[in-house]
């Protein structure tokens, strides 16, 4: 009898993190994130504005592709939560701890998320795409938190 070939646990979260972005309502990139202790799933987010706001395209488009504003830049200026930070605050909602957790997402954390993420005791990130933000690259380093590209997760495993 032939072996079911089973996907990595790095595998297997990240296309749940994958499946998680398609609820994203932003215009400009679909991002997903989940957040997982001892191979457990505990909180997803995508982003989107907040809960029960309008969404971009209801307001006639992107006001950061309005204001011509590029990405990785003035993040503040933006109706999304991000998807990180959605998938933090589902767990101070539901009094979930998150301290000691993994992260993974579809695209690289910027600098607001990552201080976030420093705070909420996150030990490891796996992302799948890049993000132009060299100052959260360098936080989350100082920081001692794991930060894996998934295509290098994979090139390790031969798959």
């Amino acid at each position: 009898m032939e072996k079911k070939k089973r996907p990595s646990w790095d595998e297997y979260f990240m296309k749940i993190t994958e499946l998680v972005a398609t609820r994203s309502t932003c215009l400009r990139r679909s991002v997903g994130a989940i957040i997982v202790k001892n191979k457990r799933i505990l909180t997803t987010g995508y982003n989107g504005p907040p809960e029960g706001l309008k969404h971009c395209d209801e307001l006639g488009g992107c006001l950061r592709d309005k204001l011509h504003i590029p990405s990785g830049e003035r993040m503040e200026l933006s109706r999304a939560v991000h998807a990180e930070q959605n998938a933090i605050i589902q767990a101070a909602k539901l009094g979930i701890s998150i301290d000691g957790g993994e992260m993974y997402i579809t695209t690289h954390p910027c600098f607001i998320c990552a201080k976030m993420i420093i705070n909420a005791g996150i030990k490891r990130i796996v992302y799948k795409e890049g993000y132009p933000d060299k100052f959260a690259r360098d936080i989350l380093k100082e920081a001692g938190i794991k930060v894996i590209k998934f295509s290098e997760i994979k090139k390790r495993v031969g798959r």
